[in-house]
């Protein structure tokens, strides 16, 4: 990669950490705590009936008077167990919203507080329900440019839906932040060192997400490997493969990992990555020639997972990546007259 970090498809970022949160494990937990971004927009909920006869929840921000009819839309995909009451969906909702755009989170099924009803979940190469979704919402007509934002998990998912769609997305822009580009590797650094805490972390949530939905005699799954799985390698083989109609992790990750679609995308987009994230390693960082010409890597030394603390202070921290994200996406969503 670092013969490439000059090419024109793969930048270095301008972002340094704020003086007082360089460590990238600290950059990962700040924004989870409860007192690093307080604003929470007000939202409507909306359920998205799917194709499958599954359902949805989309949470809209609640528009004022002010709002353009024209005005971009952005749709935002949440990552691993999260939802839109996220600190990162929250901060980019309120820059959005501050810009008057519209703006929406569009779960993935069983995510946030919102059940679904088929015996299923997500995973992180769904593209089937973003397809829908934005078809919808281009098919109704009554939105501006739409532009999109994956994190993480979500990051996957909106890359790997560019590169299927190419030409044909209804998308204007999109950007995509600490994406697990190669579900191998990402989940292999998640078995090591003090990533595996955040393994453990989330391994529990996962698991009590299909507690919630399963028991031992409904499950299409082996409840018992499911139970006792303690990588994400093992959850994965165990319960997101079979339901959902992959042989295995390894045939999950295979076809599931965008790293493999970025040559497709022909939608601009930026891609930010650090290189000290802890959900992954630098060799996740493609080479210049796996990028078509429409996408923009930028790489950074620091930043953790989702995290691009910049400055300001602990009780009021100043964020890098509501300003990056919007700033890239608005030259695209621009309209004459906007």
């Amino acid at each position: 990669m670092t013969s490439d970090i000059n090419e024109k498809r793969i930048i270095r970022s301008s972002f340094r950490p704020a003086r007082w949160l360089r460590n990238r494990h600290a950059q990962t937990v700040f924004p989870s705590l409860p007192w690093s971004w307080r604003v929470r927009p007000q939202l409507r909920r909306e359920v998205l009936e799917l194709p499958d006869g599954d359902v949805t929840a989309v949470d809209w921000v609640v528009e004022t008077e002010e709002t353009p009819k024209t005005a971009p839309l952005l749709v935002i995909l949440h990552g691993l167990e999260s939802s839109a009451d996220s600190a990162y969906a929250r901060m980019l909702m309120m820059a959005a919203a501050e810009r008057q755009w519209r703006c929406c989170v569009l779960h993935f099924r069983d995510c946030g507080d919102y059940r679904n009803l088929l015996p299923r979940r997500y995973h992180a190469g769904e593209t089937g329900d973003v397809r829908h979704f934005v078809g919808k919402l281009e098919q109704e007509g009554q939105y501006g440019p739409i532009v999109a934002v994956g994190y993480s998990l979500g990051g996957n998912v909106l890359l790997k839906y560019l590169g299927e769609t190419g030409a044909d997305s209804p998308l204007k822009g999109a950007a995509a932040v600490s994406v697990p580009l190669n579900l191998h590797a990402c989940s292999e650094a998640l078995n090591k060192g003090i990533s595996r805490g955040y393994q453990r972390h989330l391994l529990k949530r996962m698991k009590e997400a299909v507690e919630r939905k399963f028991d031992r005699h409904t499950a299409a799954f082996d409840w018992q490997r499911a139970m006792n799985a303690t990588t994400f390698a093992e959850f994965d083989d165990a319960v997101t493969a079979p339901l959902h109609g992959f042989a295995n992790k390894d045939d999950y990750y295979d076809k599931c990992s965008s790293v493999h679609f970025l040559k497709d995308i022909q939608t601009p987009t930026l891609i930010v990555n650090a290189l000290d994230d802890p959900f992954m390693t630098p060799g996740v960082i493609p080479e210049a020639d796996r990028l078509s010409e429409y996408v923009t890597l930028e790489v950074s030394d620091h930043g953790g997972h989702v995290g691009f603390i910049e400055g300001g202070m602990p009780w009021r921290p100043r964020f890098y990546l509501p300003g990056r994200l919007i700033s890239f996406l608005q030259p695209l969503a621009a309209r004459p007259g906007l």
